[in-house]
């Protein structure tokens, strides 16, 4: 494939997702409406599938593009439910709007999303150097030693102290580390630190911090829509709440860990959002749930508020596809024929036969540039249903010689008619 549809494709990727995302966002947030007094583990789980679905779907799309042609009446929209694949909702309308806006609309999302890749790798390279060259506590490390037995990781775990660090934090997978910020080990009390240590060892325990990698990775390369960022939300709120009750039923002590919490949340720090940190999604919620984890006022509610963005999203989707302006059939130089050595003659309907009907269809299919059959229907009845359908039906399976323009082949519409006669 050329370069020119290399571009063409990954475009008409980027641009079908706007209605693709919208859609994985309102089925998410349905979900979760549904799962919204089940435990937090099954909400988190929702959410990580439709963020899998946001890469997913369009990297399904991108590689069936890649092969073919991805012009604007050609290009096929995929709509992948059940293992199948269909045709798209907004039809060749689309087609004419973006068709000529696919380079920059490219080059933009490329330059924004190199971007965001650095900053991602740029903090990346400071969690390596603050792993390898930050300061070491032996006392520290021996307390997070201790209860990494308790919460049965038997992996070895590096401790760092880090100046300017708002809340402890964790990185890695294969060879994890734990920065904490040198002004919790001099101003929070001992078993308060040790309860927000115990939180990023609950994280550990998990492997969040690869989930959360691949949450960085989907919103790097689809930055552009808020259904995105607004599922990777929910999943960060619901993976803070699930290494809360984890670190709270080792620890056993859920009011401990509730009043470490409430000292971070008086410090007002801010958050590394690559790593994972005792203070991500809502410390007041967090706190409440550690407290009174049984409490009615504690029953989860989806917040609209934040789905607003993707609901209007869908809603200017529909009403932009109902604008676009409709496919229009080719004007060729050659018009398609019809190779009747491929079609089977269309049988009588029993009850036409019967009753001796006869008389002329016309028909009209939408030949493709392959010479299949894309569309048929009927334009001038015989008067009688059943033979209109029978023709329609039997003669839409037939091959054509595809039109051409300027010696090319086109899509277009031919005209067919079927005279049905008793013998």
């Amino acid at each position: 494939m050329s370069a020119a549809g290399v571009v063409a494709s990954i475009g008409w990727t980027l641009v079908h997702f706007l209605w693709q995302g919208a859609l994985i966002g309102c089925a998410t947030a349905l979900l979760l409406i549904v799962l919204r007094n089940a435990r937090p583990q099954a909400r988190y789980l929702a959410a990580c599938t439709g963020l899998a679905m946001c890469l997913a779907w369009p990297a399904l799309g991108l590689a069936l593009r890649l092969p073919g042609h991805s012009g604007a009446q050609e290009d096929a929209v995929l709509l992948f439910a059940a293992g199948l694949v269909a045709g798209s909702p907004a039809g060749a309308g689309w087609g004419a709007l973006f068709a000529g806006q696919l380079i920059p609309i490219v080059g933009t999302w490329a330059v924004c999303a190199l971007a965001l890749a650095l900053r991602l790798v740029a903090g990346l390279l400071w969690l390596g150097r603050a792993a390898a060259h930050e300061r070491q506590d032996p006392a520290w490390q021996a307390r997070l030693d201790g209860l990494a037995a308790q919460f049965g990781i038997g992996r070895a775990l590096r401790l760092r102290i880090v100046q300017g660090l708002g809340s402890p934090v964790t990185a890695g997978w294969w060879r994890p580390v734990v920065l904490v910020p040198a002004a919790l080990v001099s101003g929070m009390p001992a078993p308060l630190l040790e309860a927000l240590l115990a939180h990023e060892l609950a994280h550990i325990r998990r492997h969040d911090y690869l989930v959360n990698l691949g949450q960085n990775v989907v919103e790097t390369l689809f930055f552009y829509h808020p259904a995105v960022w607004w599922i990777s939300g929910r999943i960060r709120v619901e993976r803070e709440r699930i290494a809360d009750d984890v670190a709270a039923r080792v620890l056993g002590e859920p009011r401990r860990l509730a009043l470490a919490l409430s000292e971070l949340e008086k410090r007002q720090f801010a958050t590394h959002h690559l790593a994972q940190a005792a203070n991500g999604g809502d410390l007041m919620s967090r706190i409440k749930r550690l407290i009174r984890p049984d409490s009615p006022s504690m029953k989860e509610a989806l917040n609209w508020k934040a789905a607003l963005p993707i609901l209007g999203l869908a809603m200017g989707a529909a009403a932009f596809v109902h604008a676009a302006p409709p496919a229009s059939a080719a004007d060729p130089d050659v018009a398609a024929v019809a190779d009747f050595r491929s079609c089977q003659r269309p049988e009588y309907p029993a009850e036409s036969l019967a009753q001796k009907h006869t008389g002329t269809v016309s028909l009209a299919f939408l030949v493709a540039t392959d010479g299949a059959v894309k569309e048929a229907k009927v334009t001038r009845s015989s008067g009688h249903r059943p033979l209109d359908e029978a023709a329609r039906e039997a003669l839409a399976k037939c091959m054509f010689k595809p039109a051409s323009a300027k010696g090319q082949p086109v899509e277009a519409w031919t005209a067919v008619q079927y005279v049905w006669t008793m013998d």
